[in-house]
């Protein structure tokens, strides 16, 4: 029997054939693994031809109708994690698709929304930078975290693991969402606050819900004109949950007091999008799941769809 062709795709670091033991199913595939992001659809449609398996990381190539409909070997579409809303799910059933999912490990973006107010206020990776290119010794002040405000919009998962870590700093937590209740807060150990005394109050906010059609543009021009003019709004979760316009307009008006982005409206961020030039804003290229054991995870995960697939017996099926 032939060999399925698989696409493993956006591996920019170069590990997803060496954090995971594929010799289960090498025999079965002939592998090609991109390196660096397609593209538009059409090239994503071009490159993809006569690929019976594609292995998407997240949601760096998008799947919507219009490039399901112009792969017609496409048999097996896997996501890493187990929700991806860049694909469409009602076009992957009529076409005969399955789309698999993966787990994950830990609560690793956490990590980065801590980094990035750590950033903004003690400059780390600044002082670092200006060191190494020959600066004689130190150019910033900081306040410390102790004894700010932390508002955390969103208290599942990865916002009560960043509440955590904040209140180990110090801070004083408040969370709100168009869900919570003052109970889920009392059992996180943070209080309970309107969206209004979120944005009021807060030193920094920090963004943990999920895009949907409810959360885009959740913070807004509103919400910007609520927020101290020294607060940071921290976002590791997906750019269209803030309105960019508005962002950008507050950070360029110093309305704010900055801003820590790991994500973006369009990923890859543009070469020539204002907030690379902003001297108030620290960026990251989406860095939030990229850990090594939740890659191993992922890719270990991977291989276990595939060989299901192959066996007639898939695991992980996602239907939405």
């Amino acid at each position: 029997m032939a060999k399925y062709r698989c696409a493993i795709l956006d591996d920019y670091q170069n590990v997803a054939l060496k954090v995971a033991d594929w010799s289960k199913i090498s025999g079965d595939l002939d592998i090609k693994v991109f390196n660096e992001h397609l593209g538009g659809a059409d090239n994503v449609v071009k490159v993809l031809q006569g690929f019976q398996i594609v292995c998407a990381m997240r949601e760096r190539t998008a799947f919507p109708r219009a490039v399901i409909e112009k792969l017609p070997d496409l048999k097996l579409l896997i996501t890493t994690g187990m929700r991806n809303a860049s694909i469409d799910m009602a076009a992957a059933a009529e076409r005969g698709v399955t789309v698999c999912g993966t787990g994950s490990f830990g609560s690793p973006t956490s990590g980065i929304a801590i980094g990035l107010m750590l950033e903004l206020t003690r400059h780390i990776g600044y002082e670092n930078a200006r060191l190494k290119a020959g600066e004689i010794w130190q150019s910033t002040i900081g306040p410390e975290l102790d004894g700010m405000t932390l508002g955390i919009l969103g208290l599942g998962k990865l916002g009560t693991r960043t509440a955590t870590i904040g209140k180990a700093f110090g801070m004083k937590v408040i969370a709100w969402s168009q869900n919570l209740t003052p109970e889920k807060c009392k059992e996180a150990g943070v209080d309970y606050a309107s969206k209004e005394d979120l944005f009021r109050q807060s030193d920094f906010i920090s963004i943990h819900v999920v895009l949907s059609q409810r959360s885009r543009g959740l913070v807004g021009p509103a919400e910007f004109a609520l927020m101290k003019p020294t607060a940071y709004l921290i976002n590791t979760s997906r750019g269209p949950i803030v309105d960019e316009a508005a962002m950008l307009a507050a950070l360029r008006e110093k309305k704010i007091g900055g801003a820590g982005l790991d994500v973006f409206d369009v990923e890859p961020l543009p070469k020539d999008h204002p907030l690379r030039k902003m001297d108030n804003v620290v960026i990251t290229p989406h860095l939030g799941y990229v850990a090594l054991r939740n890659y191993q995870n992922y890719f270990a995960g991977v291989v276990e769809d595939i060989r299901g697939f192959i066996d007639g017996k898939p695991v992980r099926v996602m239907t939405s």
